[in-house]
């Protein structure tokens, strides 16, 4: 039997890098596609067999199959990664998610249309205003332009199910973290704790919930997803169905950090200011996930400890 050829757009990503391990583990043939030079010492330890350093179009993913063959599933991860710099760079991030997917699709359709997608998106689909568990049924409301243009990208993927036959299956990703990440809340956390901040101040009331899913188990959904893949293009959300106060994840990491580092305490701070249409409450319900017997079991104090941890040894790296 011979090996199944997997392509992960976005592979160098944090995501991707996890997505990428993950398939290869079990066999894959992993190749990738997205920005920045990758030479094998480093993309080997992901799993990564050929990885290309370019945008995602027709010649570069002819080229990628020249290499490899046709793949039997791409699992797409390339994409705009944060609200801030969306609503920043709002046309950027229209191309890097939504040019991208039609080039891809535009690509399957005409050179591999046997080919499976799994579609990464966003929770941020959802928008604000939701209260309670969100189930994958509920209403559509993205308020920033990274929301948006998730959401387009959807479409896109919906649109060449119907009129093409396109099997795709969508998952929509919550509050990802997990070592490797150096960006957003923990990220941030722990360079002011690194500085030497007395305590932490950090945006927003504290209160708001967010459904924190640990990478690893996004890896794990994603690398076997593509099973449910249909020309209807089915829609799961991917996360652990638990609401944790993003206090709750300032105070693990507090905890987390004196337990590695020592020191007095530190106080942890809110500036009671949240960017327009952050949404209050960003919770799953998971129970379609759970329906084919997957799962995000991830306890969050443990990953955070995990985090800081990594944290430590990324930044010792660098010195």
């Amino acid at each position: 039997m011979s090996r199944r050829i997997t392509w992960i757009t976005g592979a160098r990503g944090f995501i991707g890098r996890h997505v990428a391990r993950r398939c290869a583990a079990r066999g894959d043939l992993v190749a990738g596609l997205g920005h920045g030079a990758w030479r094998d010492p480093e993309s080997r330890p992901w799993g990564i067999s050929h990885w290309l350093n370019g945008d995602i179009t027709a010649s570069n993913l002819a080229r990628l199959a020249e290499t490899t063959g046709l793949p039997d599933v791409v699992l797409h991860l390339a994409g705009g990664s944060s609200v801030g710099s969306a609503i920043d760079q709002p046309r950027e991030d229209f191309f890097r998610t939504v040019a991208t997917t039609v080039e891809l699709l535009d690509w399957l359709r005409l050179a591999s249309p046997a080919t499976v997608v799994v579609a990464a998106s966003s929770a941020a689909v959802y928008g604000a205003g939701h209260e309670g568990p969100i189930a994958e049924d509920a209403r559509l409301t993205p308020f920033s332009p990274y929301g948006h243009h998730k959401l387009m990208m959807e479409s896109l993927c919906r649109s060449y199910g119907d009129t093409y036959g396109l099997r795709a299956v969508i998952a929509r990703l919550f509050s990802v973290y997990g070592d490797g990440l150096t960006k957003q809340l923990l990220w941030d956390a722990c360079t002011q704790l690194e500085a030497g901040a007395g305590s932490l101040s950090l945006g927003g009331t504290g209160r708001e919930l967010r459904d924190w899913v640990h990478v690893d188990d996004i890896a794990a959904v994603l690398a076997e997803m593509d099973v449910q893949a249909a020309t209807t293009v089915p829609v799961f959300n991917v996360a652990s169905g638990r609401g944790t106060p993003v206090s709750g994840i300032a105070g693990a990491l507090v905890s987390a950090w004196r337990e590695a580092r020592g020191g007095p305490g530190i106080g942890v701070t809110f500036t009671g200011r949240s960017r327009p249409g952050d949404p209050f409450s960003l919770v799953a319900d998971v129970g379609a996930l759970a329906g084919i017997g997957a799962r995000c079991e991830y306890e969050v104090t443990a990953g955070i400890a995990a985090y800081v941890a990594w944290f430590g040894r990324y930044r010792s790296s660098l010195a």
